[in-house]
Formats: C-alpha cells, sequence, structure tokens
C-alpha cells in the first residue's frame, strides 16, 4: 500500500514521539532543600533561555519591572531587582503544590534548565508519595547534581541575603541562615506578601527537612508560567488546572 504524504509524515512523528518525549529533559532520583534569599533568580536574565523570555523580578516594593531583565541583583553591589513574592509555593491539592526552585542538572547548564519545569515526587520524609512541579527559575552556584532548592519563604537566605534590604529581616534572614525558621508560628511575623508561602512549608509540606525525590522534566503548567512570565521555546504548555500530563504535548 502506498502512503499519501500526510500518511506518511503522520508515521514520521509517531515513531519520532518517544524521542522527542525523552528530548524533553532529565529525570531521575534528586535531592533537595529550601532557600528564600530575595535576590533576583538568575533565570531572571534574557540571555539564560532559549526564548529570551526571563523570570520576572521585582522592586523592592514587591511590583515586577518592566526592565526585560536588565535591572542588576539586589545581591550585587548597587542592584535592585529582587525575588517577587510571587514566587512562593502554593498547594493545588492535599498530593500536588506548585511552585519555583534554583535547579542544577547532571549534564546540563542554566540554558537548558532555566524556566523549564519538573516533577518531583517526594520519597522519603512526611511528605512521601506527594509531587511538587517546580518552575527553574536559578542556579545554585553550591548546588549538587540533581539538586532542586526549594524556593520557600522563611527557607534560610543561604549564601546571599538581600531580605534584610528588601523586608527588614535579621543580618542572617529569618531563622538560621541555612534551613530558616523551625516553627509554623515563626512565620506569623513575617510580612504580608511572604506569609502564605511559609505558612505552606509547615502545612502542605508538613515541616519535612529536604527530602529525597524522583524528578523528571514535564510541560510547565499554565498557571506556574502565569505567573513567571517564562517560557522556553518549543516547551509545552499544559492548561489542566491538576498537574502535568503524563506524556508532554508539544507546539509546532
Amino acid at each position: 500500500m502506498q502512503l499519501t504524504s500526510k500518511t506518511a509524515a503522520a508515521a514520521v512523528l509517531v515513531a519520532l514521539l518517544p524521542a522527542l518525549a525523552a528530548g524533553q529533559g532529565a529525570s531521575g532520583t534528586g535531592q533537595t532543600t529550601r532557600y528564600w534569599d530575595c535576590c533576583k533568580p538568575s533565570c531572571g536574565w534574557a540571555q539564560k533561555t532559549n526564548s529570551g523570555q526571563q523570570v520576572v523580578t521585582c522592586s523592592r516594593q514587591d511590583t515586577p519591572l518592566q526592565d526585560n531583565g536588565a535591572t542588576r541583583s539586589a545581591c550585587d553591589a548597587g542592584g535592585s531587582a529582587y525575588m517577587c513574592s510571587a514566587h512562593s509555593p502554593w498547594a493545588v491539592s492535599e498530593s500536588l503544590s506548585y511552585g519555583w526552585a534554583a535547579v542544577r542538572i547532571a549534564g546540563q547548564t542554566e540554558t537548558t534548565w532555566c524556566c523549564a519545569c519538573y516533577e518531583l515526587t517526594f520519597t522519603s520524609g512526611p511528605v512521601a508519595g506527594k509531587k511538587m512541579v517546580v518552575q527553574a527559575s536559578n542556579t545554585g552556584g553550591d548546588l549538587g547534581q540533581n539538586h532542586f532548592d526549594i524556593a520557600i519563604p522563611g527557607g534560610g537566605v543561604g549564601l546571599f541575603n538581600a531580605c534584610t534590604d528588601q523586608y527588614g529581616a535579621p543580618a542572617d534572614g529569618w531563622g538560621e541562615r541555612y534551613g530558616g525558621v523551625s516553627s509554623r508560628a515563626a512565620c506569623d511575623a513575617f510580612p504580608a506578601a511572604l506569609r502564605d508561602g511559609c505558612y505552606w512549608r509547615f502545612d502542605w509540606f508538613a515541616g519535612a527537612d529536604n527530602p529525597a525525590v524522583q524528578f523528571r522534566q514535564v510541560a510547565c503548567p499554565a498557571a506556574l508560567v502565569a505567573k513567571s512570565g517564562c517560557a522556553r521555546a518549543n516547551d509545552a504548555i499544559d492548561e489542566t488546572p491538576t498537574g502535568p500530563t503524563a506524556v508532554p504535548t508539544w507546539r509546532p
């Protein structure tokens, strides 16, 4: 039987689907930590993505900057771009949350992971079995391979601290410099814009302390892209409100 041009094209596409899905990104086992340093995330620079887009950053007053990513980080001398409070995690359901993370993926670079999304399935601690979809908004210079440093208000400022400048936090941020606050009650005194994200850690996240994960790159949920303002060229956008589809769909 002779194939028509449309049938032949469809057959080629079907044959390529496994390769396309594999090309969507990395998967494997990984580790997590937590942070919130108020600094401009590294994926806030347009040249870090293959789409020319960047993660939205904010002013000291927590309003989005209309600067195409040009403003220097508040963690650099003379900089005035900060992490936006809108990039706090939130619960979609009892078993699924959305948020952002600084990442480092084995064999990849910022131009590969900036603004990509990863589904994390927690495999240890009180959140074992729960899932979280994070968009890569930052890169941690001190992170190991396949490492997701989840952005959680009150999670510890780590190496850098712009929270004192932006919100009047203590010199080492809220709580311990590495690890942050240790109780839900400590979140009560947080700036209103960050309070819910801090509560999330002790509510949905059950106070988990750096749980291990299985991860895979997935289509970015539209809700994350809407808040970050960033998507990668040719990456899928998942419009469903309850999480990424099992097989990524691709835009032409």
